[in-house]
């Protein structure tokens, strides 16, 4: 049986969560293998709305078993309230649709602390434009060896070591910013409070998956933000605090690179991005604020505009090699619907040199300049369509088009946020 990885292929937004839930209905089991609660997914299912920020996009399907893996970093907090919410619309979520790998790094109230308080210092220009939720010092922690996982909450005395060796290090940095040392015996009871309210929940993850997928079981691995966003390969520093392509998959649950057979990149039809950092075919006029207002382009954890922009090919082009893509799920066609005219970059200018991706120094990256070719557009409505002969002919160029500039074909075609306008090209799981 197929197993499939889904990843962002722009700077997240690209509606993963829409095609994740379009997929889960064929999987047995789908994985978040990283990031936190700073990435939402919005999915809309019969016409009711779930916004999904900690939770894997399957849980709000019957009969599948969603994971949190290790390579998430977890706010217990705010996944019992995100659970509590999805209840109270009517999903079943229970320790046997729901597992959280042991060993997942926890997000502290004092990570959330330090992530805004570093953000409100730094001057303009050199923010990262974090959501504030401590994602950052957690992973931090995480590589410091300091964290408290999962695993750790069924233990009074291993939480209190672990508590200790995390004050060693977060004390004295609170003493510079100007905080006050945090108050260990009330973390100690926040700690001890929720425990039993996760521990229900956990599991050793990488033996269920490995069982999973020996027993032909099909496995579908969730990745949040997009792989622009990947803290090596993406426009560093603004970027996430993990690794976001899809090689993290398999160290993010605990599985071996060889169980993943197919890797679906989502991409818009255009370009968006959330905070700062660097964005070739950003545009500041009447057909970006047009691209924001059709495509409803709000960040779903944050409420942010989302910058817009044309379709970048050669900065999707360089993350289906750096993710391995199999084939793209194309989104938000119907955005473009009525526009005379489309652009597409091709590659930069770099000071009179014609480059084909994108350089990895800042100073180079903020003097390329976008190549554009330009394509017709359409003025027929593609909104709803489920086939190629709904859609109008420049659209389907259009299509073809990106498909030769970034060297990877189109497996799916969204043309709206409902689960079933969608094309099918080539089947993910395909065995």
């Amino acid at each position: 049986m197929a197993n499939v990885v889904v990843v962002g292929a722009q700077w997240g937004d690209e509606g993963k969560g829409k095609i994740v839930d379009w997929l889960s209905e064929r999987a047995d089991v789908i994985a978040r293998f990283q990031g936190g609660h700073n990435a939402g997914h919005t999915l809309v299912i019969d016409g009711n709305v779930y916004k999904l920020h900690a939770l894997p996009s399957g849980v709000v399907r019957g009969g599948k078993l969603s994971v949190i893996g290790n390579g998430v970093v977890l706010d217990p907090w705010h996944l019992i309230n995100e659970i509590e919410t999805v209840r109270a619309q009517g999903v079943d979520i229970s320790p046997e649709t729901l597992m959280i790998a042991e060993n997942t790094p926890l997000i502290l109230p004092i990570h959330g602390e330090l992530d805004r308080a570093r953000e409100e210092a730094a001057s303009k220009g050199t923010k990262i434009g974090t959501t504030g939720r401590g994602i950052g010092p957690a992973y931090e922690d995480k590589v410091g060896r300091r964290s408290i996982r999962v695993a750790d909450l069924a233990d009074p005395a291993t939480l209190e070591a672990r508590v200790d060796r995390a004050l060693q290090h977060h004390d004295p940095l609170r003493k510079g910013l100007g905080f006050a040392p945090v108050d260990r015996d009330a973390l100690l009871a926040q700690l001890n409070e929720i425990a039993p309210k996760i521990l229900p929940f956990a599991a050793p993850v990488w033996k269920v998956l490995n069982e999973k997928r020996k027993s032909g079981k099909r496995i579908l691995f969730e990745g949040a933000q997009g792989a622009l966003l990947d803290i090596d390969f993406g426009t560093y520093p603004f970027v996430t605090s993990s690794n976001v392509i899809a090689g993290q998959a398999a160290t993010g649950v605990g599985i071996g690179p060889g169980a993943i057979d197919y890797v679906l990149g989502i991409v818009k039809a255009y370009t968006t991005r959330v905070g700062e950092g660097p964005f070739p075919t950003e545009l500041d006029d009447a057909d970006g604020q047009r691209l924001g207002e059709r495509g409803h382009e709000f960040g779903t954890t944050t409420g942010r505009k989302r910058r817009c922009g044309w379709f970048d090919a050669a900065l999707v082009r360089q993350t289906c090699a750096t993710s391995g893509v199999n084939g793209i799920a194309l989104t938000k066609l119907d955005v473009l619907d009525g526009f005379d005219e489309l652009k597409i970059c091709t590659g930069y200018d770099l000071d009179g040199e014609v480059l084909d991706y994108l350089p990895t120094a800042a100073d180079q990256q903020a003097r390329c300049t976008p190549i554009y070719e330009t394509v017709p557009g359409w003025s027929e409505s593609t909104e709803g369509a489920r086939s190629w002969a709904d859609l109008p002919a420049n659209a389907i160029k259009y299509v073809r088009r990106v498909e030769e500039l970034i060297d990877c074909p189109v497996s799916m075609l969204s043309t709206s946020p409902e689960r079933d306008d969608t094309i099918l090209v080539t089947d993910p799981f395909a065995d």
